[in-house]
């Protein structure tokens, strides 16, 4: 099982942030994210057992995660697989705290895959023709989170479909 750990964001601001993607997706070019896509990864966990994946639906049930406030004020992108995103223009402590608790927890429990680097951003995009952001809008959102899903990414061969397999506990 592929999975993930993610930020989901609530339904006013998916749509906002789908909005986003419709006038990026107008200028760039590129696959589009659906809606029901968009999300912030905070743990990328790759391939894990049945019995893995078992065991972080149990831990994510006793998992709490603080309330936050991110403000999404910047377009980005990553030149490589062509990858347009919005996210903050500045660090935001509180994810970075966040994704280093989840690390370290993680990796107590043997999952291996911390990234050197981390950059919150919500991927509205993939396999841009153009990385230029200017003209679009500008991203002046603020996504107040309180609870962290993990989730199943499931690839058919020509689309790609999440499906949450637990919460944390909402703060």
């Amino acid at each position: 099982m592929r999975l993930f750990l993610a930020l989901i964001p609530p339904p006013a601001l998916r749509e906002r942030l789908g909005e986003l993607a419709d006038a990026a997706h107008s200028r760039c070019g590129g696959r589009r994210t659906p809606d029901e896509n968009l999300h912030l990864t905070l743990a990328f966990l790759g391939k894990v057992s049945e019995e893995r994946a078992a065991a972080l639906v149990d831990w994510m049930h006793g998992l709490a995660v603080p309330p936050g406030k991110w403000q999404l004020d910047a377009w980005g992108h990553f030149r490589g697989p062509g990858i347009v995103w919005v996210g903050g223009s500045r660090p935001d402590p509180a994810l970075q705290r966040l994704h280093e608790t989840l690390w370290d927890r993680l990796e107590a429990h043997g999952i291996p895959g911390r990234p050197s680097r981390y950059v919150p951003h919500i991927t509205l995009l993939r396999r841009a023709g153009r990385l230029d952001a200017d003209g679009l809008p500008a991203p002046a959102l603020a996504w107040r989170y309180n609870r962290l899903e993990l989730i199943h990414s499931i690839n058919n061969g020509q689309d790609v479909r999440y499906t949450p397999l637990a919460r944390s506990q909402a703060t």
